[in-house]
């Protein structure tokens, strides 16, 4: 089954058309724009008529991609930025206009499509999932059994992600002063620390953690100075905690238009990577990991399985249904 899905996040707003065969994704196109929809929203509660304008001409060009690809259903979901604003039913209200039924996800929802779709690459191994955004990181911890189940220790969605760092700390000097660059560290710290305190003895402690979001992706690529981006050389690959302190002093030297000339980021990334690199080491820290796998099937993979099982009436891989 063919099946077009929307994730629009705190930056990126992304489109997937992905072929669905025995419960497994089998090809995806996909498309990603940075629309900073979630400017402000932290320190406003609010969506800004421009990001919304910004989203929304993105939206079109992806409807009319979508009419073209004889898809069996469709779905579009946003996530923190909508969460956190008081007038996202505007926007909702904008996006029905164009046909599309949105939905604004909770977070243990949004961490579960995500475990789902990164667990295609790890049956039946304990994994610790992080979905680090814009606006919020989504931790699961589980795994995917055999038999194509969820068996999960827990899902929790904590309000740290790239823009949201960026914005409370890093944007007072151009590049950041050291002293908030120490804030910012303090501020991730302290979010992801008690989670983590819970789960680092035992047992269920993770041996494995897997990373995805733009941040992570983007890391990589720096890294490896990729011009063009290359997917292949990217899903799968593995950072260092030291990889990732090694980028943080390279991002945190240099102000922003000159982050936006390094090989293998994005332009309009340049504004928010370094609180996003922030993050990253600092649930690295938090798990006591040293090393992380950088995955690209995410949560677009997992909300494409549930929505062809959705259309094909069976029961959900996530316990949510979504509106199609």
């Amino acid at each position: 089954m063919r099946v077009a899905v929307i994730d629009v996040g705190t930056v990126t707003a992304r489109l997937a058309i992905a072929d669905v065969e025995n419960g497994r994704v089998v090809r995806m196109a996909r498309q990603s724009t940075i629309v900073n929809l979630g400017e402000g929203v932290d320190r406003t509660g609010l969506l800004r008529p421009e990001a919304c304008a910004r989203l929304l001409a993105c939206i079109d060009q992806y409807v009319a991609a979508i009419a073209q690809s004889n898809v069996g259903a469709t779905c579009c979901t946003l996530t923190s930025a909508a969460r956190d604003a008081r007038n996202s039913a505007e926007l909702l209200d904008a996006l029905a206009a164009r046909g599309l039924t949105a939905q604004v996800i909770p977070g243990d929802v949004e961490g579960r499509l995500t475990f789902l779709g990164v667990a295609q690459d790890f049956f039946a191994t304990h994994l610790l999932v992080a979905d680090n955004g814009g606006g919020s990181t989504e931790f699961a911890l589980g795994q995917l059994t055999d038999a194509g189940v969820l068996d999960l220790d827990f899902v929790q969605s904590i309000d740290v992600g790239c823009r949201r760092i960026t914005e409370k700390f890093l944007q007072r000097q151009d590049p950041p002063a050291p002293e908030d660059l120490r804030e910012a560290h303090e501020f991730a710290a302290g979010a992801f620390e008690p989670l983590a305190a819970q789960w680092t003895d035992g047992d269920a402690a993770p041996k494995k953690l897997v990373v995805t979001g733009g941040t992570s992706t983007t890391l990589v690529a720096l890294c490896k100075a990729l011009v063009p981006y290359d997917s292949s050389q990217v899903h799968l690959a593995r950072l260092t905690l030291e990889d990732v302190e090694a980028q943080e002093r390279r991002l945190a030297g240099i102000t922003v238009t000159e982050r936006a000339e390094l090989p293998g980021i994005q332009a309009k990334r340049a504004p928010v990577i370094l609180g996003g690199v922030v993050a990253v080491s600092e649930i690295l820290r938090a798990w006591d990991l040293e090393e992380l796998t950088v995955s690209e099937s995410d949560l677009l993979f997992g909300l494409s399985l549930v929505v062809a099982s959705t259309a094909q009436n069976q029961p959900s891989l996530v316990g949510w249904k979504p509106e199609l």
